[in-house]
């Protein structure tokens, strides 16, 4: 019986192309935020990229 248990390695936090770090939100878009998470069944996180994307995407530099 030469069969081996295979494990692989844990991929190191960040390695899933994300990255984390805080910043500082008004409360009033907080509860924007919760009011949009809330509508359209979406965590803030994944509306806050969303909207980050599209900002982003969308900028003028003048």
């Amino acid at each position: 019986m030469n069969d081996k248990l295979i494990i692989n390695k844990r991929k190191l936090k960040g390695d899933d192309g994300y990255k984390t770090f805080s910043v500082r939100i008004k409360d009033e878009t907080v509860e924007n935020l919760n009011k949009l998470a809330k509508e359209t069944n979406r965590s803030r996180n994944e509306l806050i990229n969303i909207l980050l994307e599209y900002a982003i995407a969308n900028s003028k530099i003048v």
